[in-house]
């Protein structure tokens, strides 16, 4: 079985990388969850996570600030009461990065366990 996007590296480009477009990242899109991401211009990631009060959105965006560091990869993030919307995408290209989906997978990952709980 191949490993899913949330486990795999997120490897860092290079300014001479060019940007996923159309059907370059649309097998990426089928491992994230649908139903909070979506491609804006072909340029960005942006996702919404809904919360049952301020607390769970908090705590979700502490843990996503917590893996932004660990793989130096900063997504732009805005906190709101019940809610937390991100956008994603690599600054060094200007655009969409196979590392823009790896991290939009494990952050999905990492609601699905909070909100479990």
């Amino acid at each position: 079985m191949s490993e899913s996007l949330a486990e795999q590296e997120c490897v860092a480009c290079n300014s001479e990388d060019e940007p996923l477009i159309g059907d370059e990242y649309a097998e990426y899109l089928e491992e994230i969850d649908e139903d909070v991401w979506a491609v804006i211009d072909e340029h960005h990631l942006e996702g919404a996570y809904d919360f049952e009060d301020f607390r769970g959105a908090l705590d979700f965006t502490k843990e996503i600030g917590e893996l932004a560091e660990e793989e130096w990869h900063h997504p732009d993030i805005h906190l709101q009461w019940g809610t937390v919307t991100v956008e994603m995408w690599t600054h060094k290209i200007d655009g969409l990065h196979k590392t823009d989906f790896v991290m939009a997978a494990r952050m999905d990952r990492i609601y699905d366990r909070l909100v479990a709980n």
